[in-house]
């Protein structure tokens, strides 16, 4: 893994607050820790808010091309915190969106986003991971979106993005059981794009960043801005987005920079214009 700083967490809250989202630099890649173990980082309304600023803040940061989101050994996510839903249910909706804003801010994000899972993974965690551009699971990991066993469904995304990832066999089978799959079972229907041993599995993650830091950033970002729509609208549309962003691709000077290291058999000199 290469070198980490440590910032000041860009998630943080007020001064004196607890802070539930450790956050570090390894070169081009930001890593946001989910640091809530005692409660197997359950996302309370503190946790949610401080990663939707962190997640907005390394957006904002022209020198991160990449985000890690991942937990502690024990446990990614546990899922929404049981003692704060007596709370949303009695909250009025605009009072629900920070936790909706959540998942929206991690699907919309146009710096890409690796899951780095070990442990569990369940509920609003296995959402989490689904929100992710890709992830990578340890050989520990389990998933699971046991809603359906508290009277309730997965809010945050659960029911759409698992049908859109896995299909809706699959999908079905966690949906309305509501029991664990392994990481095994993951990576076959397409949940993560790997299985690693557990100790690999955040400088795997970070290895994947580090290697799209390496590409063009523009075209990174259209190259996921356009496979994102391949879940969000018909064929045609999609491939539209598609023919759009490459249009706009060809005419950055990153294009020209690609074109002629190719041609000249050496290593881009990316600018991100």
């Amino acid at each position: 893994m290469s070198e980490q700083t440590n910032p000041t967490p860009a998630s943080a809250a007020a001064a004196g607050d607890e802070v539930f989202v450790q956050v570090e630099d390894h070169g081009a890649v930001r890593v946001l820790t989910l640091d809530r173990p005692k409660a197997l980082n359950a996302l309370s309304g503190d946790l949610v808010a401080q990663l939707t600023a962190a997640l907005t803040d390394a957006e904002s940061t022209d020198t991160v091309r990449a985000v890690v989101l991942t937990g502690s050994d024990k446990a990614f996510c546990a899922g929404a915190d049981i003692q704060e839903i007596p709370q949303m249910q009695q909250a009025a909706p605009l009072d629900r969106l920070a936790f909706d804003g959540l998942f929206t801010t991690i699907a919309r994000l146009s710096t890409p986003t690796i899951a780095a899972v070990r442990g569990m993974a369940f509920g609003g965690g296995c959402e989490l991971a689904l929100a992710c551009d890709t992830a990578v699971a340890g050989e520990s990991a389990q998933f699971g979106v046991p809603e359906v066993k508290l009277g309730v469904l997965p809010g945050a995304g659960g029911t759409q993005r698992l049908v859109h990832a896995l299909g809706k066999a699959k999908a079905m089978r966690m949906l309305l059981t509501g029991g664990p799959v392994t990481a095994a079972w993951a990576e076959s229907a397409g949940l993560v794009a790997e299985v690693v041993a557990d100790a690999e599995v955040l400088d795997t993650a970070v290895a994947i960043g580090e290697e799209i830091a390496r590409n063009a950033p523009l075209a990174v970002r259209l190259t996921a801005d356009a496979a994102r729509h391949a879940d969000e609208v018909g064929l045609s549309q999609g491939l539209d987005v598609e023919r759009r962003n490459f249009l706009l691709l060809l005419g950055t000077e990153d294009a020209a920079e690609g074109l002629s290291a190719f041609a000249e058999r050496r290593t881009a000199d990316f600018k991100g214009a």
